[in-house]
């Protein structure tokens, strides 16, 4: 036998195994699927769900790159290129909205990103579990509450007439102030309510990821006499240091990205010259405008979108390098 035959022949029989791998592999997701449709038909709702509401509207994209008219529709508006972003980053409006964004977004990240870490730390070093449950729930709670009704809340605390703030200060001989009205109060009041209302779910993250560490380390650093703020350090922290190091890069990922609703709710023409961010700015001259300027907007929006996909692949790229650890 030749050396071409006895390739010929190992080439088919390579062939042949993987066809039969393929098919058994066929038979089995069929199977499996017959087995628990159940879970598949579950799994469909929200596939459908995502394809429909978060994929296909992608296709109008391609607004941004068109002098969009209703009327032609997408395909029948007339092409322009990078005209819209051109005029974006040539705008006085440029600078401003970066850099009010950017602004909020990192003094949102730095104040409030270890809060739900040290929480988690705590509560789940308190011995008293009705404590630490009651803690949870309080600090949970929250999260539950409309943004619409905590911007009513600053509104209502912050009042010049009736607000307890003004009221307090007042016990110091200082006079009334219109807090929502100082620009810069506008900041401190957007982080710190912020705060307040995600610390607590946040924190349930790290607590389920200490709910892997064994007790065994624990166990064995308290015969070692180790107090409990070294376990804190030595063992539940770096525990949750992989969980931390995602949410921290999908936080970077969306530094252009702010709470669109609340910015605008407490938004006013006294402050609001640190108060425009790219969300709201894209919304006033796309929906809120006399004259909606759908292409424009299309174009910001884009813009944003690149700019925090750029920043989440370099995010992800030094965390693997360095922290050892990454979305991807």
């Amino acid at each position: 036998m030749t050396t071409t035959e006895t390739d010929t022949r190992s080439s088919v029989r390579s062939a042949s195994r993987k066809r039969t791998r393929v098919a058994k592999s066929r038979v089995g997701l069929g199977l499996r699927i017959r087995r628990n449709w159940q879970l598949y038909a579950m799994l469909a709702l929200p596939l459908i769900w995502l394809a429909i509401f978060a994929y296909w509207p992608m296709y109008g994209v391609i607004i941004a790159f068109k002098d969009y008219n209703v009327v032609s529709g997408i395909l029948g508006s007339p092409w322009v290129g990078m005209k819209y972003f051109e005029r974006f980053v040539e705008s006085y409006q440029f600078w401003r909205l970066i850099k009010n964004t950017v602004f909020l977004h990192v003094y949102e990240l730095v104040a409030t990103f270890p809060l739900p870490i040290i929480l988690a730390l705590c509560l789940n070093t308190v011995r008293k579990k009705w404590f630490s449950r009651t803690t949870q729930l309080i600090t949970y709670a929250p999260h539950f509450i409309s943004t619409v009704v905590v911007v009513g809340l600053l509104v209502v605390l912050t009042s010049p007439n009736t607000g307890v703030t003004n009221k307090l200060i007042g016990l110091f001989g200082f006079g009334p102030t219109d807090v929502m009205g100082d620009s810069g109060m506008f900041r401190h009041l957007y982080v710190w309510s912020g705060a307040w209302q995600t610390m607590g779910f946040a924190a349930i993250i790290y607590l389920a990821a200490l709910t892997s560490v064994p007790p065994e380390l624990h166990e064995a650093a308290i015969v070692d006499g180790a107090s409990r703020l070294r376990r804190m350090w030595h063992i539940d922290l770096p525990a949750i240091v992989p969980v931390a190091v995602i949410l921290l890069i999908l936080d970077i990922g969306r530094i252009l990205s702010v709470g669109f609703e609340k910015v605008l709710l407490m938004q006013n023409s006294l402050n609001l010259d640190v108060a425009e961010v790219i969300d709201t700015y894209v919304y006033k001259i796309g929906l809120a405008s006399a004259v909606p300027q759908f292409s424009y907007a299309t174009a910001i929006g884009l813009f944003r979108s690149v700019i925090g996909l750029v920043l989440l692949v370099l995010a992800n790229t030094f965390a693997r390098r360095f922290a050892k650890s990454s979305l991807w």
